[in-house]
């Protein structure tokens, strides 16, 4: 067992790791189950079922139904739910600290030991749920980027799969996939709140066992680079929905923090460049942001706008200008000491919630990352320079660099758009 910075840490026989901080002057804790299994670790016949795994995990065990499950939680007045990634899969509850016990009984049976009943049911509520997905263009437009960046890459592949494999994958196989990465090396246990790491540990061997483990499936190697490409997805919409963007920096680069406060001046803010130029003076769209995402071994970075027919070429030519200057021009002192004051105070403030706060010891735990202190990451803001900005910048922001997305009625109105951005995407 170690303790550092406000957290405790003790892997087990087994190989899970269980973490946990306390907070004080709370009376709920947030627990969370965290797999390192995702989309990324799919094979392209395999394509949605860490996703449509996470659903089934809600309907039942042999002691508990589906009902019993919402039953149990909404009689505690807890709420229960889960996300899927590209990496890792999270299954998590926030209650009052009295039910500790009854809240990870039933958490870990559902994570460990689930039963696969109604089955059928919840394979067309997902296929509802990749209908409702297409007609989000909103949404639809990141994944195509992913695509134009990543290529065949799993990373290049929707989180939520195809409609096809959830109608078709057979229950004897997603239990294979659930026993060979729900298995200890491959499970962190973490909880923030008014919790007694002693008393959680016990429950995790008790639940979890203390035989060794085999380890998962390694995921698969690095994306390969691939070159700019532009990627067009046809539908009838009011608006059309584009993205730029390019390979980013992985999850572990020291970098991570300058590309925060980078991520915050271009489009992270409403008084970002972005934000300013293409909303607040012209009026183009109502929503323009930029993103980033970090992997093991890679990441991205992105820019979105909506925007209506008439003004997607003007849209895409402020965003050219902006992202040229931002790559050719140095940033000003202001504009960094705005962008890092945004980013330690969004910080702060999310550290007043126990489900952030356990997010992060899961999160960093499963991926071998350090658990750094909220001083210590306010530390590595405030020690972002100008320079540092600067040479991100070039390096992930050039035009020539960047892939494009679109979704929206006509293909050409998308490809003319692009030229002020980068001319060999809109040949």
């Amino acid at each position: 067992m170690s303790e550092t910075d406000g957290h405790t840490l003790t892997e087990l026989d087994s190989g899970v790791r269980v973490v946990s901080e306390v907070v004080p002057a709370v009376r709920s804790i947030a627990l969370g189950f965290w797999v390192g299994t995702g989309s990324r670790n799919e094979t392209r016949e395999q394509a949605g079922i860490s996703h449509f795994l996470e659903h089934l995990l809600f309907k039942g065990t042999d002691r508990f139904s589906s009902v019993e499950i919402d039953q149990i939680f909404d009689g505690m007045g807890a709420e229960a739910n889960a996300g899927t990634g590209k990496e890792t899969t999270s299954v998590y509850s926030r209650f009052l600290d009295q039910h500790l016990e009854r809240a990870f009984d039933v958490l870990s049976d559902m994570v460990l030991r689930p039963a696969y009943p109604d089955i059928d049911s919840e394979r067309q509520v997902v296929i509802e749920e990749i209908a409702m997905y297409e007609d989000e263009p909103s949404d639809k437009v990141h994944d195509v980027l992913a695509d134009a960046i990543f290529g065949d890459h799993p990373l290049g592949r929707p989180i939520i799969g195809r409609a096809e494999v959830i109608s078709s994958v057979p229950i004897p196989d997603i239990a294979a996939y659930h026993d060979s990465r729900y298995v200890g090396p491959n499970v962190v246990v973490a909880a923030a709140g008014n919790i007694d790491h002693q008393r959680l540990v016990e429950l995790v061997s008790q639940s979890c066992g203390d035989a060794p483990a085999a380890a998962p499936a390694p995921p698969p190697p690095a994306p390969a680079r691939v070159e700019p490409r532009a990627e067009f997805h046809r539908k009838d919409t009011e608006q059309y929905h584009l993205c730029l963007g390019a390979p980013g920096i992985a999850r572990a680069d020291e970098r991570r923090f300058a590309l925060r406060v980078l991520d915050t001046l271009l489009g992270g803010s409403s008084s970002s460049r972005l934000f300013q130029e293409v909303r607040e003076k012209r009026g183009l769209a109502y929503a323009v942001y930029s993103y980033s995402s970090h992997y093991v071994d890679s990441g991205q970075v992105g820019v979105y706008v909506g925007t209506r027919p008439e003004n997607v070429q003007e849209a895409m030519d402020v965003i050219g200008t902006e992202l040229r200057k931002i790559v050719e021009e140095p940033v000003s002192e202001d504009e960094l000491r705005r962008a890092k004051e945004n980013v330690k105070g969004r910080l702060v403030l999310s550290f007043e919630s126990t489900l952030t706060r356990m997010n992060r010891l899961g999160g960093s735990v499963l991926m071998d990352m350090p658990v750094l202190s909220l001083d210590e990451m306010i530390a590595e803001i405030e020690a972002v320079t100008l320079e540092d900005v600067s040479e991100l910048a070039r390096e992930l922001f050039d035009p020539a660099r960047l892939s494009a997305a679109g979704v929206g009625a006509d293909q050409d109105v998308f490809k003319r758009a692009l030229d002020p951005v980068n001319t060999a995407l809109a040949a």
